[in-house]
């Protein structure tokens, strides 16, 4: 499906689009059947072209009443029949395993009454939804089929600002549509996120690159010089036309890895919280808390009886890593902590008082325990 949504952020406005979404590498189970593209060593982006463009589908979706989200994201809707309305809105997914699981935008199809996918082949299957997650704006859905070819999770971590890049998708309906590009930063927080479930904030920390992407890429692939799925794209900025004018924005592959697999294991994302309010370390804050380095967050507040209190983090601490990662702003912290689930230990190493310290930290959930939340 298609969504354009034009928001102004700075001097960008940032467009809802169609793109396929990528999975991150070792955040979800092995799939059933052996990736075409693993083991191949790719000489140049022909070749990681040709082994990952089957992996991409086309996805059409109908519905017989313009909901709020179709109103608000999907600029190039067709109507269809005269006694009864029909909706159709485009995008793309990812395949991501070889029996026919596919990740995609939440956009995309959260509201679709019915969902039909195209594969490179031609071949058209219906697909049911399995998951969607508003506050990722990511979601899984489902064909029948077997030996499909399905591109492998990268490591977004280990991605790096001017890596190049290709996107892949099917922009204004066009099918099978290949971009290249760079990465142009990491960790952006744009605010396009904003229907979650009403308990749940927006999580973002996109990958921004300048592979051109339009309405329709929205659920497609950005992939690297490995053939790996390093990002979903679901983004772009757009001016005030809806259509690309030079950045675009991903969903990190470790991110909607971890999604995509809980997605299909509950039907339900399993997010880990520490349960705190901080503030970016800039020069003004660094100096109020006698800190030389300008970097890290500061802890505002740490909430009553959940996971960061619990461990002794308490508000003017300086939060430098979690889980070994440093972070120095929000959307580098809750992209490391959705890697993990309620129950899971990580290690918080923080300043206090000018001095280094490090604790064990107990995830819990929004209930403040460690009990699965189901649909």
């Amino acid at each position: 499906m298609k969504k354009i949504i034009c928001l102004s952020v700075a001097i960008l406005s940032l467009s809802m689009l169609s793109c396929n979404a990528q999975p991150s590498e070792g955040s979800v189970p092995p799939s059933s059947g052996q990736s075409s593209t693993q083991s191949i060593v790719l000489k140049d982006f022909t070749d990681v072209a040709a082994a990952t463009i089957d992996g991409v589908v086309h996805i059409k979706t109908e519905m017989t009443q313009l909901t709020p989200t179709y109103q608000s994201f999907f600029g190039f809707i067709i109507q269809q029949g005269v006694q009864r309305q029909v909706y159709n809105a485009y995008g793309s997914g990812v395949i991501i395993t070889s029996d026919g699981y596919i990740l995609t935008n939440n956009h995309v199809v959260e509201d679709a009454e019915r969902i039909t996918v195209t594969l490179n082949d031609r071949r058209e299957l219906p697909a049911k939804l399995i998951g969607n997650d508003p506050a990722t704006d990511l979601a899984v859905i489902k064909i029948q089929a077997e030996n499909l070819t399905y591109i492998p999770f990268g490591n977004s971590d280990n991605v790096r600002v001017g890596e190049p890049v290709l996107a892949i998708g099917n922009p204004f309906n066009l099918t099978s549509t290949v971009t290249s590009g760079i990465i142009s930063a990491k960790a952006r927080n744009m605010h396009i996120i904003d229907n979650p479930r009403s308990n749940e904030a927006p999580l973002e920390s996109f990958l921004q690159t300048d592979a051109a992407v339009n309405s329709g890429n929205s659920g497609g692939a950005l992939v690297n010089g490995r053939a790996e799925l390093i990002g979903i794209v679901t983004a772009i900025a757009s001016g005030n036309s809806g259509n690309y004018i030079g950045y675009s924005f991903a969903i990190p592959s470790n991110l909607a890895g971890k999604v995509s697999s809980d997605l299909r294991k509950y039907g339900y994302v399993q997010r880990g919280y520490l349960g705190v309010q901080v503030s970016e370390v800039d020069a003004s804050l660094a100096r109020q808390a006698g800190v030389r380095e300008i970097k890290g967050l500061f802890v505002e507040k740490a909430n009553r009886d959940f996971a960061a209190a619990r461990a002794g983090i308490r508000r003017g601490d300086i939060i430098l890593r979690v889980a070994g990662k440093e972070v120095n702003t929000f959307a580098e912290m809750m992209e490391e902590l959705g890697l993990f689930s309620p129950g899971d230990e990580v290690e918080v190493e923080f300043i206090r008082d000018g001095k280094p310290n490090i604790t064990k930290v107990q995830l819990l959930n929004l209930n403040g325990n460690t009990s699965v939340i189901r649909k």
